[in-house]
């Protein structure tokens, strides 16, 4: 079955407080890794609360579209949502 942004948005709306690693690719062979909290979703958009001290951002908000294209790859603690 294909996967939709309304089911990836269902899969994140689960995890809404947990621990999570969001892998993004930034160019070419490279990418970044970002720990934090998943705070909120929304109709297009999620947000993850950076942990303090790692990053100079606080936040920072991620689509739904990134998962599904594969520009980011989000881990929590007990699953990956792809």
């Amino acid at each position: 079955m294909p996967i939709t942004l309304s089911v990836i948005k269902r899969r994140m709306d689960d995890h809404i407080g947990q621990h999570v690693l969001v892998t993004s690719q930034i160019g070419r062979r490279k990418t970044t890794k970002r720990h934090g909290i998943l705070r909120e979703t929304f109709h297009a958009v999620f947000i993850v609360e950076l942990d303090p001290g790692k990053s100079s951002f606080e936040r920072v908000s991620y689509s739904y579209t990134d998962i599904l294209t594969k520009n980011i790859a989000v881990n929590f603690d007990d699953e990956q949502v792809d």
